[in-house]
């Protein structure tokens, strides 16, 4: 019995099956909103002791004397205790992710001699939200912190359930300002509208469990959000050459992050879908996260012969992963054909792992077909934008007559007239004709 079901392109049940592979939204249950929404009015109407109720209740913790922030010596102390292996690998991991990212910033740009200007400025604070616990995620405060440093940012507050050593670690290297050791709807609820000890922010990013997403969702407006993270997905598209080895490693990998883990296999040998099925079977006897990694494959995974690798990349676009592996001897030449992909990794030896952890590139995508029209997170998501008009007499004279008709269609005359109003009186003295 295979791990992943096996499809065929050319099946006349294909188009139906595939349509639900493809039909992965983000829609949160109503009991998931509704609690949620309570916990956040709470927290908004009584700020850190909500925030304190909230976080006994689910994580047995009680704030220390400090309230849930652990100081700066507390952070630079786990800094230390971690090994110098973690440490190395902390280290060359923001390194690798600093440089990739440096050259994400616009400069802005100016027209008619200065007149019309776009200015780009950093956002004031923003909120990264980490999972703890037992989960570790280290990566994940390099991948947010580090593109906010470079951006500016002024103040970085991270929120973790559990922190850790790696984890508060990351954040000594990243450069993270605050720390707060709560986690959950109460801790997304505490970022967005501020208490006595938690500093509201502008922004908050990273990604968390469902709780997490539903608080997340509910508070933007109030505050931005980076998005709303599904489950982690993979799209592989292999032929003949790929070793299959290589292939269910790579499944594997991402089907070990949750039970939803969405992972797809394309190719045009029915020989190497074959072998695969032989290397996830024998890779997974000894996997610790089997257990997950198993139901991941059978309840979402899929293995599809095609007929051609060209309708690989039609099947993709239209999946729009979130991470997409070409195993193809000739990968580089059809970068190309890809539209609609979170990231890509290009040949036999650029794992998904890779992009995870220290190649540089941000780990942070979108899913659930969002790399349709959304971008993987940098730089230019903790930057904000503004357009500054400084007109003169004769700038504003050029343009009194097509702003008139447009207001006069519109109904809006105070528009008109605001304008108008400009020219039916002599120069002020000291003006700017």
């Amino acid at each position: 019995m295979t791990l992943v079901r096996r499809l065929s392109a050319g099946h006349k049940s294909f188009a139906g099956a595939w349509q639900q592979i493809c039909d992965r939204g983000l829609d949160s249950d109503r009991e998931t909103e509704a609690v949620v929404r309570k916990i956040i009015a709470d927290v908004r109407n009584r700020g850190d002791e909500a925030v304190a109720e909230y976080t006994e209740r689910f994580e047995g913790r009680l704030p220390g004397p400090d309230g849930f922030e652990i100081a700066h010596s507390e952070v630079a102390a786990a800094w230390e205790r971690c090994s110098p292996e973690i440490r190395r690998a902390l280290t060359l991991s923001a390194d690798r992710i600093r440089e990739f990212h440096r050259e994400q910033g616009s400069k802005g740009y100016q027209i008619q001699e200065g007149r019309l200007r776009l200015r780009v400025s950093p956002l004031q604070t923003v909120g990264l939200y980490v999972p703890g616990g037992t989960a570790l995620y280290p990566s994940s405060v390099l991948m947010t912190a580090i593109p906010a440093i470079v951006a500016g940012v002024k103040e970085i507050v991270m929120v973790t359930p559990g922190a850790s050593d790696q984890t508060l670690a990351a954040a000594h290297v990243a450069g993270v300002h605050r720390v707060f050791e709560i986690g959950g709807a109460q801790a997304v609820a505490a970022l967005a509208y501020g208490t006595e000890r938690i500093p509201r922010v502008h922004k908050i990013v990273g990604p968390g469990n469902k709780w997490v997403a539903a608080a997340k969702r509910q508070v933007f407006g109030q505050v931005d959000i980076d998005s709303v993270a599904g489950p982690s997905e993979v799209l592989v598209i292999a032929d003949g050459g790929a070793m299959p080895h290589f292939v269910a490693a790579d499944l594997l990998a991402q089907a070990e992050h949750d039970v939803e883990a969405r992972c797809i296999l394309l190719s045009d040998s029915e020989e190497l879908l074959n072998a695969v099925d032989v290397e996830l079977e024998r890779q997974i006897a000894d996997l610790p996260r089997r257990d997950i990694a198993e139901k991941s494959l059978r309840e979402h995974g899929a293995a599809i012969l095609i007929s051609d690798l060209d309708d690989a990349f039609e099947l993709s676009d239209d999946y729009a992963p979130e991470h997409l592996e070409l195993a193809l001897d000739d990968a580089e030449d059809r970068v190309s054909k890809v539209q609609h992909a979170g990231a890509i990794f290009v040949g036999h030896y650029s794992p998904e792992a890779a992009g995870d952890y220290s190649a540089g590139p941000n780990h942070v995508l979108p899913t659930a077909s969002a790399a349709r029209y959304a971008s993987p997170l940098g730089v230019y998501d903790f930057l904000k934008y503004t357009s500054i008009l400084a007109m003169s007499r004769e700038d504003l004279a050029a343009l009194r007559e097509p702003i008139c008709a447009l207001a006069e269609v519109e109904g809006l005359h105070a528009h008109g007239r605001s304008v108008a109003i400009r020219f039916e009186h002599g120069v002020p003295e000291g003006s700017d004709e």
